[in-house]
Order: structure tokens, then C-alpha cells, then sequence
């Protein structure tokens, strides 16, 4: 198992960054988590996806496959925006300062067909914690399929990897229901990292959602729709979902001027670095005066703000982002951020090309060794 420690002097920057973004919620008399407007945003997209779902599963004989296309992409889009702005923040604790409001709605990830109880280690512990550290990190260990750091082992598909992967991407969630959660449930391993040990309850969700989810999204539409509109449809709103979910976190990332690291299996490694500070190098930004953007991808293009504070809610993050980029320049740190979505994309697809093309012997001969 690689492990990572960080510097534990240096911590000017964040201790004076809490006690700024402290004092902004003091000074207003804020709750750091969820209000209304997170409330309301949940009940326009948990009903907004459930309405589509009946829509579709209600009114077959009067629709045809491609008429009911449009509405299957718009429910796989919804499907993505509830696991940024609802799944994301109560699976970190930040829906509502109620505990078992938040354990409620981290279950909204089981009905996208997830499991929070995974997700919870890979994302808030192991992602959080080491960030773009190749070896550790698992949202950076798709290879061979996708090389997302020039410390992963090149193969001669990733020339084109810029190309194939929407269409990976795409495939994602499918992949991640069918496969990831499985191999981590019986593996007991995410990514090298061994797994929290489960409890019954955890047992028994774990197997009581994947039932429904089959139920609801696979045995129900087939047999009213009949198994290839099931598949036509099934696919479609997993591609929209899949594509959306992706291309969110891999903005965050994946980009330009964001920093990885690189620790072998069974290596200890020590980083010069405080902790908030490798969250400054490895994160950006993108679209943050887009507040229609910042809606619908639940804040997570404030993903800095994230990853400092991952208990305040979403619906803060604008805010706070002021506080972060005066510190950011106080202390002599990068703020990585891209104005646009379509500026991020295209810093996302050159880092791909640019990882694409083949490495020098040497790079690759010691990336093989490690």
C-alpha cells in the first residue's frame, strides 16, 4: 500500500484561512450547511427526474423510441446534477447540520445506482486526502484506458486517447455500477487502499439498493417497453449521465497547470507540502461567474473551495471563493482556474493529446520500474 505524508509546519496559509472563513459565517450568523436554497434545488431535481421517470413509464403506447429519447437524456443529465449538488454534499456532511437528513439523502447515490458507503472512502478520504497522487488516488487510476499523469504506463491506444474518451466517459457510470462496486465489495480494496470494514446494515444496503436498481431501471422498463427500446433508452440516459459526472470532476483536475505526484506500491512518501497547499496545486477552477453553470454542477466548479472545506455546503462556495483567492495571493500560491466550461474542456482534451503521445525511453522505463 503507497502512503503519503504531508508537511505539518507550514500551515500558515490555511490557519489563516479558516479563521477568515470563519469569521464570515460568524459575522452573518451562517450555517455552513445547506439552507432553503439547496432544499429547493433538491426538490426541483429529485422531482424533476422522478416526474421524467413516470413520464416515460406511464405513457409507452402513446411514444416511440426517438420521442422518448429527448426526455431520457434530460432525466440522465438530472441524475447527474442530483449527485453534485444532493449526493455530494450529504455524503461529506454538508446537506444539513442534522445527521441522519444527511445519511438520508447520501442514499440518493444507491439510486443513481452507486453506493455511498464506497464512495464515501474513495471520495472524501482517499481522493480528498491525495489528491492527483498517482498510485493512491482513484479517480486517476482508469489506466491502461486513460493515462491522466506522465508517471502512468503509456500504451500506444493513448495517441488517440483525446478521442475515445468522451466515449469512455460515457460508459462510465455503467462501468462504475456494474464492475467498481463490486470489485471493491468483494475486494475489500479501493485503488490499493484496503476497504473500511462493512457492518450488516452495510451488507444489507449494499445488496437491497443494487436489487431495486435493477428493479426500477432495468426489470420495470423492459417489461413495458420491451428490451431494445430498454437498451436504447438505458444507455442513453446512462451516456448523459456518465458523460456529465466525469467531465465535472476531470475539469477539476485534469487541466492545465494542475500539479500530480507520483508514489510507488508500498512506498512511503513525504511531501514538502502542507496539506491545503497540495489542494491548491493539484485543484482548479472553472465557469465561477456562471451562476447557472454553478446550479446545476452543485458549486463543484468551485472544486478549490471544495477540497479546503469539504463540510461547508456548495451553496457557499461563491462567497468564500473571495476569501481563498486573498489568501491564495498573501502567501504566494497558484488559484488555477478557467473562466468557461468550453476554456476548461479544451485545457482538459490538450492535457489528454499531450499524455497521449509517447513518452522518452527514459520517462517510460522509469515509470515501468516504479
Amino acid at each position: 500500500m503507497a502512503r503519503v505524508t504531508f508537511d505539518t509546519r507550514n500551515n500558515a496559509f490555511f490557519l489563516q484561512l479558516k479563521q477568515e472563513v470563519d469569521q464570515y459565517f460568524t459575522e452573518r450568523k451562517l450555517a455552513k450547511t445547506g439552507n432553503w436554497r439547496l432544499y429547493i434545488k433538491s426538490v426541483i431535481l429529485i422531482g424533476g427526474t422522478t416526474a421524467m421517470y413516470l413520464l416515460l413509464m406511464n405513457w409507452p403506447a402513446t411514444w416511440n423510441v426517438w420521442l422518448a429519447l429527448p426526455v431520457t437524456l434530460l432525466m440522465g443529465f438530472f441524475m447527474a446534477c442530483i449527485g453534485f449538488s444532493v449526493m455530494h454534499d450529504a455524503n461529506h456532511g454538508s446537506y444539513s447540520s442534522k445527521r441522519w437528513l444527511n445519511e438520508m439523502m447520501s442514499l440518493s447515490a444507491n439510486c443513481l445506482g452507486a453506493n455511498s458507503f464506497f464512495w464515501r472512502q474513495k471520495h472524501n478520504v482517499i481522493h480528498h486526502t491525495y489528491t492527483n497522487v498517482d498510485g493512491i488516488d482513484d479517480d486517476i487510476a482508469k489506466s491502461p484506458i486513460i493515462r491522466h499523469c506522465e508517471t502512468q504506463r503509456w500504451v500506444p491506444a493513448h495517441r488517440i486517447q483525446h478521442i475515445y474518451v468522451p466515449f469512455a466517459y460515457a460508459l462510465s457510470t455503467l462501468f462504475w455500477i456494474f464492475n467498481m462496486d463490486f470489485r471493491k465489495y468483494f475486494g475489500r480494496t479501493i485503488n490499493n487502499t484496503p476497504a473500511w470494514p462493512m457492518k450488516p446494515i452495510n451488507h444489507l444496503v449494499f445488496w437491497l439498493t443494487k436489487i431495486g436498481y435493477v428493479t426500477f431501471y432495468i426489470v420495470l422498463p423492459i417489461m413495458i417497453w420491451g428490451a431494445g427500446a430498454w437498451a436504447i433508452g438505458f444507455f442513453a440516459a446512462n451516456a448523459a449521465m456518465g458523460l456529465t459526472l466525469s467531465l465535472v470532476f476531470q475539469l477539476a483536475h485534469v487541466v492545465e497547470n494542475t500539479e500530480f505526484e507520483h508514489v510507488p506500491l508500498d512506498v512511503t512518501k513525504h511531501l514538502e507540502t502542507a496539506w491545503a497547499e497540495h489542494q491548491i496545486r493539484t485543484t482548479a477552477n472553472f465557469a465561477m461567474d456562471n451562476p447557472v453553470v454553478s446550479w446545476f454542477v452543485g458549486g463543484l466548479n468551485f472544486q478549490i473551495e471544495h477540497h479546503l472545506f469539504p463540510r461547508i455546503s456548495h451553496i457557499h462556495y461563491p462567497a468564500i471563493s473571495k476569501l481563498v483567492q486573498k489568501c491564495c495571493r498573501e502567501h504566494n500560491l497558484p488559484y488555477h482556474y478557467n473562466p468557461t466550461v468550453l476554456g476548461a474542456m479544451v485545457s482538459h482534451f490538450r492535457v489528454l493529446k499531450a499524455l497521449g503521445e509517447a513518452p522518452a525511453l527514459s520517462t517510460t522505463s522509469a515509470a515501468a520500474a516504479a
